[in-house]
């Protein structure tokens, strides 16, 4: 029986609450934390939890009750100092996304998970939605051909009262817009499906509809890697209708999720002929077709994961590494942001965005926040659509 605390009780902890309830016989949760202890202690009545309730993470570790396992759900800012303090104790960790604000903070969560012999794995649930997951199969199986352009659209719509909240919209505490906080699923969905990292970076970034935010509401990169492919990603909180997807452009088809399959064929002349090539197009919709659902989709699936990688002793799918790499990306998009200039990956110790600090210093105030809230009432949030 895997023994579970929950650092962090806001919104997104309710998909960790419910994933680890569907496993009753595997795991157990035996303490909430929370900087403000009544939503922990709201949270406890919800699901009937027979837990401790801890108003800080030290307080949790060092109480001598005994934990296995630590998921960290709280503010980007202190996803670094709860893991690394967590693993110094002998916990296994789960991280939310992002892994952490800078590729330091990565760096040094990695290096606590290797000295304590621990597993961290680092929250990218929608590898485990089965449109993500065939699209994976399906982009292995080489089918369509080598990726020439990946499409990435991380499109989310927020209200202006979403930066509102107190640590929501400030570099020092979110770390950043969407393209840290939302595409962060994207851009490790793109990690994976190229199974590789892009070598340039170039973007922009921009904020046209939150002026109560320091961060950009609005970014576009473009990606290059070492054979002379592309990526482009949208990240952003100002789409209606919250249409997201990827788009994967193959040298002999085109595949995407939400699913679906173009491949042309060339006539004579060059252009596309009329049809398509349809005997293409029936062996890749067949394969995908066959490709088997998942037996669990978004946090329970990861968390299903997670649990069999420490039950066996392997290794969870999402591992500290990968959650480096996408941290690594979205740094270099922001880098280029802020000098409106070309960034080349990997970036290094000495590159100015690889601390923290050296991403506040040369981060761009849009706006400058004056308006916070200690906390908002519990309403639905959205979490992606993956159709």
């Amino acid at each position: 029986m895997i023994r579970v605390a929950v650092v962090g009780t806001g919104c997104i902890a309710h998909m960790h609450i419910e994933g680890l309830l569907t496993f009753p016989e595997r795991c157990r949760i035996v303490a909430l934390c929370d900087i403000y202890p009544q939503k922990a202690e709201a949270m406890k009545q919800k699901y009937g939890l027979d837990c401790e309730i801890f108003d800080d993470h030290r307080k949790m570790l060092a109480s001598g009750v005994e934990i296995d396992l630590v998921h960290v759900c709280t503010p980007p800012y202190v996803h670094c100092e709860i893991a690394v303090n967590s693993m110094n104790a002998g916990c296994n960790v789960v991280v939310e996304k992002p892994m952490a604000t800078c590729l330091a903070e990565c760096d040094q969560m990695l290096e606590a998970e290797e000295r304590n012999h621990v597993t961290m794995a680092c929250i990218a649930q929608n590898r485990f939605r089965n449109s993500i997951y065939k699209l994976k199969k399906t982009a292995d199986s080489g089918l369509a051909g080598k990726i020439c352009l990946a499409q990435v659209e991380s499109a989310w719509w927020r209200g202006h009262c979403y930066y509102d909240l107190w640590w929501r919209g400030t570099w020092e505490k979110e770390g950043g817009g969407p393209t840290l906080n939302h595409a962060v699923h994207h851009i490790d969905m793109l990690n994976w499906l190229e199974g590789r990292t892009p070598t340039e970076v170039l973007a922009m970034l921009t904020n046209v509809m939150h002026d109560n935010a320091e961060v950009e509401d609005l970014s576009l990169a473009c990606l290059r890697y070492e054979d002379g492919s592309l990526a482009q990603i949208t990240s952003s909180v100002v789409h209606h209708g919250e249409e997201q997807g990827i788009t994967l452009q193959c040298a002999d088809a085109r595949i995407s999720a939400p699913w679906g399959v173009k491949a042309e064929i060339s006539q004579g002349n060059g252009f596309p002929g009329p049809e398509g090539n349809t005997e293409l197009l029936e062996k890749i919709e067949k394969f995908y077709r066959e490709i088997p659902d998942l037996a669990y989709e978004g946090h329970t699936g990861e968390i299903d994961d997670v649990l069999t990688a420490l039950e066996t002793g392997g290794r969870p799918l999402i591992t500290g590494v990968d959650g480096r790499r996408t941290v690594e990306v979205i740094t270099a998009i922001y880098l280029s942001g802020f000098g409106g200039q070309l960034v080349k990956l990997p970036i290094r110790k000495e590159d100015p965005g690889y601390t923290f600090d050296g991403i506040l210093k040369n981060a761009i105030h849009f706006y400058e926040k004056t308006t916070s809230v200690e906390n908002f009432e519990e309403e639905k949030i959205t979490v992606g659509n993956y159709q």
